[in-house]
């Protein structure tokens, strides 16, 4: 990739325009689409999330490293609606929260002499890896660690914070949620994905069962809760509704692909099977919402151009279910073709024109690595 020639708008220009803009309403961004989105009843619940909804994916992580306590906090400060994290397991049975549990990209490991020989390869859901897994380390030894940006080609201001925040709990995550809580005066919302949960639960480390108990102790079980669970699996969100009643919602990747739990149990139905009436209707036997891919509800064409919208999203508003897409970021390199802007893959494209292509679809929100950007952009689409 080439070096940054950064064309408008750049990072600080959305930052600042996300600070100035929100200040001149005197209120936080996440207050405005609250006061102007088409908000839902019922303290503490599903419906009462503004909509469109902007959910901190992996915290902010287009202005820090992924899945740490500073990224989840930018965030938050930022006004994000909810703040994801994805869990996985360590040897000794603690949940951290990590994209994947190959923590090669995401940590210092490889600095680390004492752990060379646990590089190792290894097959997850049928893709070999080769690197250093959560799985191999105690809670102890992974907390020797320090957290780095995953993609510094593309964000290499990020790397400014790298070595600055260790691989949090999930625990710590639910502490720090709760004082969070208190101080601002309302819940935080939590949006928490099972990471292969079938892989895992082979080597003995199911995610669900300890997932449970700490949303039990922490009081985050309940049908009201200011947390959702998630999952690329159907049968991990189905055991998860066993468990507890928090809200729930069923992740769904490429049409063609089938979920890893299909695969292992012989299950023929593939995305593209899931995301039809009869599939909607089945996960809103379990489920509350799902979380498609953006090109399950606008598809793109062979110059990765947008084209017509799917029925995805009037389909599964028909059976009572939510739809949160994934993922918008402000990189050329991650936008659709008609909203890039130059040719430096690494700098901002017209990402507000995009926003404004996937909220007039109807979707109840929006997985954004930039939550400002997305603020902004939910506020204009909540103005209209």
């Amino acid at each position: 990739m080439t070096e940054r020639a950064w064309t408008t708008p750049g990072r600080r220009a959305l930052l600042g325009a996300a600070v100035l803009g929100t200040a001149a309403l005197g209120m936080p961004a996440a207050a405005q689409a609250a006061e102007r989105g088409r908000g839902h009843g019922g303290h503490g619940s599903l419906r009462d999330l503004p909509v469109p909804t902007v959910i901190g994916h992996r915290g902010a992580s287009g202005y820090r490293p992924e899945h740490t306590l500073g990224s989840y906090q930018l965030a938050l400060d930022m006004g994000a609606h909810i703040v994801e994290q994805d869990l996985v397991p360590t040897k000794d049975g603690h949940l951290v929260c990590r994209h994947e549990n190959d923590i090669t990209a995401t940590t210092d490991v490889a600095d680390h002499p004492e752990f060379a020989g646990r590089r190792t390869t290894k097959s997850i859901d049928g893709v070999s890896l080769t690197g250093w897994f959560t799985e191999d380390f105690t809670l102890a030894e992974l907390k020797t660690l320090r957290a780095k940006e995953r993609i510094p080609g593309t964000r290499p201001d990020n790397t400014l914070y790298d070595g600055r925040w260790t691989i949090p709990t999930f625990e710590e995550v639910l502490r720090w949620a709760e004082k969070e809580g208190r101080k601002r005066g309302k819940p935080v919302w939590l949006y928490v994905e099972t990471k292969h949960p079938t892989y895992f639960r082979e080597l003995g480390l199911g995610l669900e069962e300890p997932l449970a108990r700490l949303l039990r102790r922490h009081g985050r079980d309940r049908k009201n809760s200011p947390l959702i669970l998630q999952s690329f699996e159907p049968t991990s969100v189905q055991r998860l509704a066993r468990l507890v009643d928090t809200p729930r919602i069923v992740l769904l990747s490429g049409a063609k692909t089938r979920p890893w739990d299909f695969v292992r149990t012989g299950d023929p139905r593939t995305v593209a099977d899931l995301v039809k009436p009869a599939g909607l209707r089945w996960t809103a036997s379990f489920a509350q919402g799902v979380g498609p891919t953006l090109d399950l509800v606008i598809p793109k064409d062979a110059a990765g151009r947008l084209t017509t919208p799917t029925t995805l999203v009037r389909d599964a508003h028909a059976e009572g279910l939510l739809l949160h897409p994934y993922t918008l970021r402000n990189e050329n390199g991650f936008l659709p073709a008609d909203f890039r802007r130059g040719t430096d893959p690494n700098a901002y494209g017209d990402v507000f024109g995009a926003y404004a292509a996937y909220f007039a679809t109807g979707i109840d929100g929006i997985f954004a690595d930039q939550p400002d950007t997305a603020l902004l952009a939910a506020a204009d689409h909540a103005g209209r």
